[in-house]
């Protein structure tokens, strides 16, 4: 049996193929168009899913969307009278989007010849099925936070087997995300995704403006969230679609947010210590709200397993901090905790909690995208008029681990692409964890981007506990871990300012190709880490030879190897 599923008419595009249950395929449609976070309908993702697998639509049973717009219409309909302002700010926005939403039958018929059943699954329904269908827990606590979708902007549930029980949810427009966003914009971050630019700035500042953000936002008892509405701006609406490209509205009140924490940063503007200090109080507000979110989902279900997804479930420096400030024992987030992965989850919702099918293996492996075998590549470079070394798999490895600890930074182009927003080693920049320059030439040379900003350290899973204090199995790089003291002058390049390090955690069967690779490097020098950043230059992650080839030859990176095939400039 086949369910498609996609997240469309909203940001992070994309689409998922189950078939019998397993994610069988994903991917994002801002991998096909070349733009980040795309927003339309998925049709190049629904395409790819459907060739790869070599069938139809006709042979698909059902196509689950990932939003509904009955979800919670009274709550909308009481907002709004007692909220006009702000209400018909966000209607406007979201009434052509429903339109949208309408087509989607039409549209998928005349490109495809054929539309299925449609399913309209709630938004937080699907990021909780994203990420409970996809753990190995038979029973856990659900919990999805995100900045908002179908007038919630938190659920608590239950879940066992295959069923999932909401429990509670907060009405928009209270929101740990808008909240979030609206000190990213205040910080001089001004576009959609921004969020992890503040993030990575956070450590360099003190939590000085802790106790002003406690009084904008806190956890209440009836409701989830209780906020301060004065200090934010809803009269614009939250997010906008034009061209299919997310543009955030004005969130904050500029004349507010200014008395207590000075003047907005403007483009242009250095970063100076008061701006780190807000990222710093602003990330540990927000973990503190986290924990108490978590608390309460355990008061209300006594589980010792978690499983979490939704934007704020991306935050990794809260998630690595979730079993030590909450009571579970256990923790899953989803390799895509973000809205893309709403299209698996609606199709696994539906699939396991509607249809009532039995749960299947966990899922571990994001390679959930498109593949070139070694005889496309070589008809690609071919047409291209490009030469390549082609070599086998153990020599090819041995060069590359010599060549990076050489301080070479190589693209690595290999099997299929990953769903979500990180480069696991598949579309991924390469380079040696050793070299206290590689930051500084990583992000000025090759990603072009805030000097500030980490990068990861994929590590052999069988050295995680001896590198990293309260290890956890990190297989998604969803986490953000303390390395141990003693060993952070080894591996300079990915020990963040406050002696952290997101990492990934690399499991000999999940990705042995990667393995080898990183344990060749082990050999030679005694670390098993590889410097990990995603395969890009201010795009979305390459998809396709073509474009990694392209970011090959416009940056300083020194080797690139697609599949077998090694290239190195002079």
């Amino acid at each position: 049996m086949y369910i498609l599923g996609i997240n469309a008419f909203h940001a992070d595009s994309s689409a998922a193929l189950l078939k019998d249950g397993e994610v069988i395929y994903a991917t994002e449609e801002e991998r096909f168009e070349r733009i980040k976070h795309w927003a339309g309908l998925p049709l190049k993702s629904i395409e790819f899913c459907l060739e790869s697998e070599g069938i139809t639509l006709e042979d698909v049973s059902a196509i689950c969307i990932g939003r509904d717009p009955k979800a919670k219409l009274k709550n909308k309909i009481k907002y709004g009278l007692t909220n006009k302002n702000v209400a018909f700010g966000l209607f406007k926005q979201r009434f052509s989007n429903r339109n949208d939403l309408k087509s989607i039958k039409d549209v998928i018929k005349d490109f495809f010849g054929y539309c299925p059943e449609i399913k309209f699954i709630e938004h937080h329904r699907a990021h909780l099925a994203s990420a409970f269908f996809s753990s190995p827990f038979e029973e856990a606590a659900v919990v999805s936070i995100d900045g908002s979708g179908d007038f919630s902007t938190v659920m608590i549930g239950k879940a066992k087997g295959s069923e999932i029980e909401v429990i509670e949810s907060q009405d928009f427009p209270i929101s740990i995300g808008i909240f979030y966003s609206a000190f990213t914009q205040f910080l001089g971050f001004p576009y959609y995704g921004d969020e992890y630019k503040v993030m990575g700035l956070s450590p360099y500042g003190n939590p000085t403006y802790l106790e002003a953000m406690r009084q904008l936002i806190w956890t209440g008892d009836k409701n989830i969230l209780e906020w301060d509405d004065l200090y934010f701006n809803l009269s614009g609406g939250v997010i906008s679609y034009e061209k299919n490209m997310p543009l955030v509205s004005p969130l904050f009140n500029r004349e507010k947010f200014e008395v207590v924490f000075g003047a907005k940063k403007n483009k242009g503007d250095e970063f100076t210590q008061r701006h780190k200090d807000i990222a710093c109080s602003l990330q540990r507000r927000t973990e503190e709200l986290i924990f108490e979110i978590l608390n309460r989902a355990y008061r209300l279900t006594g589980l010792e397993n978690v499983c979490i997804a939704g934007g704020v479930a991306q935050n990794s420096v809260a998630n690595g901090k979730i079993l030590g400030n909450t009571p579970f024992e256990n923790l899953y987030v989803p390799s895509a905790g973000h809205d893309a992965g709403i299209s698996m989850g609606a199709a696994q919702y539906y699939f396991f909690n509607d249809l009532n099918n039995k749960r299947i293996s966990p899922l571990f492996n994001a390679n959930l995208g498109i593949s070139f075998t070694n005889d496309q590549i070589k008809s690609i470079l071919d047409d291209m008029g490009i030469e390549a070394q082609f070599i086998e798999d153990a020599e090819l490895f041995e060069v590359l681990a010599t060549a990076i600890s050489e301080s070479a930074v190589v693209g690595f182009f290999d099997g299929r692409a990953e769903f979500g927003p990180r480069a696991l080693g598949s579309r991924s920049i390469l380079a040696d964890p050793r070299n206290a320059r590689a930051q500084q030439l990583l992000n000025e040379k090759i990603k072009k981007r805030e000097s500030f900003r980490p990068f990861a350290p994929s590590i052999l899973e069988e050295y995680g506990e001896e590198y990293f204090e309260n290890y956890q199995f990190t297989p998604f790089m969803e986490r953000v871990l303390p390395i141990k003291e003693a060993k952070r002058k080894f591996i300079p390049a990915v020990t963040h300012v406050d002696g952290t390090g997101r990492l990934q955690s690399v499991r000999k069967e999940l990705r042995p190709r990667y393995h080898a690779l990183i344990s060749k490097f082990h050999e030679k020098t005694g670390i098993p880490i590889l410097i990990n950043t995603s395969f890009n230059e201010n795009e979305p992650v390459v998809n396709h030879p073509k474009e990694a080839l392209d970011c090959f030859f416009r940056t300083n990176l020194d080797i690139l190897v697609l599949g077998n095939y090694l290239m190195k400039k002079e």
